[in-house]
């Protein structure tokens, strides 16, 4: 029963996270910095600290308990995951929701795997594998073979792109308005998938404080399991360095394409503007808020990652097809783009029961 309720958390986390996006598109007359950083504020300054005033008694103070490496390493994976999702951000811009989704979060479930294993050939610590124990295992061949088909599937999908590029016929925008630009949009996408994968370092980096969540709850609430909400207190500092890397890279950007009037731009539809970028930021929030809860009953390992990722490229996809990001292409360049697309969710299967049989 605890892993359907973690699966089902996951899906919600999924879905959050594959529909945060819509809510930008419908703002108007903003540069695209603009509305980013606006959204960025709730879902990285003022949603975090909320949701942990919610759920976690006493958080501010487990936050000033903690010591000053767990709060610098966590904020310095924060701030490089904040790259990565800036430029999540500008690969779904440059290449739709659907196909943006798929690449980068399939590069993102193989550096998230490789990464810290890695990391941990060179740096061991108790109970974490090395990229050697993963390589000399039957479980660890077989999730090595899975990330080897999501980078086909990967592949794939960069060749749909580059199909639907020459279909659109250079077109600036396709069907659901979508400023596509296939070299820029796969180049942010990469940078993305990479970077992305720094917030499994930034959870756990600021574990210990987690931890302290953990206990002070299980002492209230005795034979209960696991806090379900023990992340959110450690959500607050990878935030705040997820911030710091996007409002820098926002205000350059607002400064270079002379954009600062947009805040106040009173021939736009401002009051709409905010509130879509309020509700998209807060989305892209509630990822994580449900993801934490996901992992608490699954544990913090490859199985919520997995789930993670599946569902997000399930409904991203879906709401490609729904906004018609795929109208006036060839059959071909649909189909393989669906073909990538099952590829990299087979991918995430195999890697599942490579770790399921370890």
């Amino acid at each position: 029963m605890q892993a359907l309720v973690g699966v089902i958390y996951h899906f919600f986390g999924g879905f959050a996270s594959g529909s945060f996006y819509i809510p930008y598109k419908k703002v108007k007359g903003w540069s695209w910095e603009s509305y980013w950083i606006v959204g960025g504020v709730f879902s990285w300054l003022i949603v975090p600290p909320l949701a942990a005033y919610l759920t976690i008694p006493g958080f501010a103070d487990i936050i000033r308990g903690a010591s000053s490496s767990v709060l610098f390493y966590t904020f310095l994976f924060g701030a490089l995951w904040g790259i990565g999702g800036l430029t999540y951000g500008l690969g779904v811009r440059y290449l739709g929701v659907a196909l943006g989704s798929s690449i980068i979060l399939g590069l993102c479930s193989v550096f998230g795997a490789l990464i810290p294993s890695v990391y941990y050939q060179f740096y061991p610590k108790a109970g974490k594998d090395s990229i050697g124990m993963i390589a000399g295992s039957a479980w660890g061949q077989m999730v090595l073979l899975g990330l080897l088909v999501g980078i086909i599937g990967i592949a794939v999908c960069g060749v749909a792109g580059k199909m639907k590029d020459k279909d659109l016929g250079g077109t600036e925008t396709d069907a659901s308005g979508t400023e596509f630009k296939i070299g820029l949009g796969l180049f942010v996408a990469i940078v993305s998938g990479v970077l992305s994968a720094c917030f499994a370092f930034g959870i756990d980096s600021g574990k210990d404080m987690a931890n302290v969540a953990n206990e002070a709850w299980k002492a209230v609430h005795p034979g209960q399991g696991e806090f379900l909400y023990q992340n959110n207190v450690t959500y607050i500092i990878i935030m705040w360095g997820g911030l710091l890397t996007n409002f820098v890279w926002c205000m350059i950007l607002n400064f270079r394409n002379k954009s600062f009037g947009d805040y106040t731009n009173k021939k736009t539809p401002i009051f709409k503007n905010y509130l879509f970028s309020a509700i998209a930021g807060t989305t892209w929030f509630l990822q994580f808020f449900f993801y934490g809860m996901g992992e608490s009953r699954l544990g913090n390992g490859p199985s919520s990652w997995i789930l993670h990722m599946s569902f997000i490229i399930i409904v991203a996809n879906l709401w490609g097809l729904i906004l018609k990001e795929w109208k006036g292409v060839r059959r071909k360049t649909f189909g393989t783009v669906v073909a990538g697309i099952v590829i990299i969710l087979l991918s995430v299967l195999v890697v599942g029961y490579g770790n399921s049989i370890k």
